[in-house]
């Protein structure tokens, strides 16, 4: 049983008619009669009967005929789905860090379908718990197309390309002895216990970092896995912390603090699977997402 055995059998059944049914599948009669013989001759039963100059489908046809049209359907949409995904329309499976849900994922993915109003393209957004590696482990094991996240060492199978940052700030409750600065000295938050990003954070290391090229050291009070989470504990009075000066820091009861001398900054990086097939609508978000962003951009 094939593939044409299947569309010549729909074809016959619809027509009713050897020689109309074998010039509408441009075959010769035997071809079709051989065809239908050998249909016939697999299943074991009679698919079709003479009646007059026709013929018709026998009880058992019938009930295969049914099967036979809704997989010759199922089929055909198949392949206009793809022939779709081919020119550039379907889905994109896209991870990001919740922290840049707010205006830069909105406003990019709204340029990029603005850009592209003749494709059929549908984002299927995804933030996994804000966890850098977890957005990593999906787009290496091929759950997401494409992700933007920190930066997550010892990953060969992934391209990491920057996009964006944010700056690092000091964040402090507003009556903390901190909150009278707009601007300080990292060595200025040792005194005080902190709120720090959990081990399996991307920004923990960054910031570890960031303190130790400054000699300095912290406190550890809390440690928390999402930055908007270690935001609110700050505006309560759970201690300080170094966070990006994110959007939500504007909208909370705490005090935003500049670091001086301080250039370290969290970047954001676009990323990819080196060994996976991108689809045509991917790689077009990829260059889009790479033309319209900026490693130096200042996000929030």
């Amino acid at each position: 049983m094939n593939l044409q055995h299947l569309k010549y059998f729909d074809v016959l059944a619809n027509e009713q008619h050897y020689t109309r049914s074998s010039k509408i599948l441009n075959v010769t009669q035997p071809s079709l009669s051989n065809a239908i013989s050998s249909l016939e001759s697999e299943l074991g039963i009679t698919l079709f009967e003479k009646k007059g100059r026709n013929v018709v489908l026998t009880k058992p046809g019938m009930i295969f005929h049914d099967y036979v049209k809704k997989t010759l359907q199922t089929l055909d949409t198949g392949i206009e789905t793809v022939e779709k995904i081919s020119r550039g329309s379907g889905f994109i499976s896209f991870a990001f860090l919740p922290v840049l849900g707010t205006t830069y994922v909105p406003n990019l993915t709204r340029l990029f379908l603005a850009a592209n109003q003749n494709q059929q393209i549908q984002f299927d957004f995804h933030t996994s718990d804000g966890v850098s590696k977890r957005i990593v482990e999906g787009v290496r094991n091929m759950k997401y197309d494409i992700g933007i996240c920190s930066y997550i060492p010892n990953e060969p199978s992934i391209e990491f390309l920057p996009v964006a940052s944010q700056e690092l700030v000091v964040i402090a409750p507003l009556d903390h002895p901190l909150a009278k600065f707009d601007e300080i000295y990292l060595e200025q938050t040792q005194p005080f216990g902190q709120i720090v990003f959990s081990k399996n954070s991307g920004l923990r290391d960054i910031v570890d970092e960031l303190f130790q090229k400054n000699n300095s050291t912290y406190k550890i009070g809390y440690e928390v896995t999402v930055d908007q989470v270690i935001a609110g504990l700050v505006s309560q009075g759970f201690g300080i912390a170094v966070v990006p000066n994110m959007y939500i820091l504007k909208h909370l009861p705490l005090k935003t603090i500049h670091l001086k001398n301080i250039t370290r900054s969290r970047s954001f990086y676009l990323v990819t699977n080196k060994e996976a097939y991108l689809t045509p609508a991917v790689i077009n978000f990829k260059e889009f997402v790479l033309a319209h962003s900026s490693p130096d951009e200042i996000v929030y």
